[in-house]
C-alpha cells in the first residue's frame, strides 16, 4: 500500500466488519480517525487516536458535526446482511455532500458494490441473476446515493468491490475503472480496506470508480 501523511479521516459505518478493519489499519498508520456509529457498543477498537460520534448519516445535523473539521471522509455505510435498503443510500448521499461540502472537506471515499450502476455491464452472467432475483432493491438504493456524489465537485473516488469475504488480505488485488469479471468474483474485507485508506492520498481514481477485485 502506498505511504501516506497523516490526516484526520472519518469513517462512515465504522461499526461494520469492512469499518471496524478500515478504522483499525488507518489507526495503525497514525491516522487521528472518527468513528461515527449509530451504536458504538459494536465498535470493537480503541486507541486514544480514535474518536467515536453517535449518530445517524441521515441526520444531516449529526452528520454535519462529524464532518466538520476532517481531512477525508470513508464511507462504508451498508445495511450488512439485509437484503431491505430502507432508503439508506439514497437518503445519505446527498446528506454527505451537503454536510462535506459546508464544512469545506473535500476528499470523499466511497464504498458501492460491483453490478451498481454502469458497472453492472461488466458483471458476468451469474452477478447479473444475483443481483436482479436478491440485489435489486439494495442496488437501486447505492445507485440513487451515487447521483449526488457524481454530480458534485468533491474530489470523490467510489469503490466497486466485488463479493466481500472474511478472509485475510492477500495483496494482489486487480484495480481498474472496468476489469473483466468472470462467474462469482470474490475479494477480502482486509483487502478492501487497505485500498480505500490508500485513496487517502492516491489521485489516481479521484472522481474516477475504482472496481476491485481478486
Amino acid at each position: 500500500m502506498a505511504n501516506t501523511s497523516l490526516k484526520r479521516v472519518l469513517v462512515l459505518g465504522a461499526s461494520g466488519r469492512t469499518g471496524q478493519l478500515l478504522v483499525a489499519k488507518a489507526l495503525a498508520h497514525g491516522h487521528e480517525v472518527t468513528a461515527f456509529v449509530r451504536d458504538p457498543a459494536k465498535l470493537t477498537v480503541a486507541s486514544d487516536r480514535l474518536r467515536v460520534v453517535q449518530g445517524d448519516a441521515r441526520e444531516g445535523d449529526a452528520l454535519m458535526n462529524a464532518v466538520r473539521g476532517q481531512d477525508v471522509v470513508i464511507s462504508l455505510l451498508g445495511v450488512g446482511d439485509s437484503f431491505q435498503p430502507n432508503g439508506l443510500i439514497g437518503a445519505c448521499g446527498p446528506r454527505i455532500v451537503t454536510a462535506m461540502e459546508r464544512q469545506g472537506v473535500r476528499r470523499l471515499i466511497f464504498t458501492s458494490g460491483f453490478g451498481v450502476g454502469e458497472t453492472y455491464r461488466d458483471a458476468p452472467i451469474p452477478m447479473k441473476i444475483f443481483a436482479k432475483l436478491l440485489l435489486k432493491n439494495i442496488y437501486r438504493d447505492k445507485a440513487a446515493g451515487e447521483v449526488p456524489i457524481r454530480a458534485s465537485g468533491l474530489q470523490w473516488t467510489i469503490v466497486y468491490p466485488t463479493g466481500m469475504v472474511d478472509k485475510p488480505a492477500r495483496g494482489d488485488c486487480r484495480v481498474g475503472e472496468r476489469l473483466s469479471i468472470r462467474g462469482f468474483a470474490f475479494i477480502s474485507r482486509g483487502d478492501v480496506a487497505d485500498f480505500l485508506l490508500a485513496q487517502i492520498d492516491d489521485a489516481t481514481y479521484v472522481r474516477k470508480n475504482a472496481v476491485i477485485s481478486w
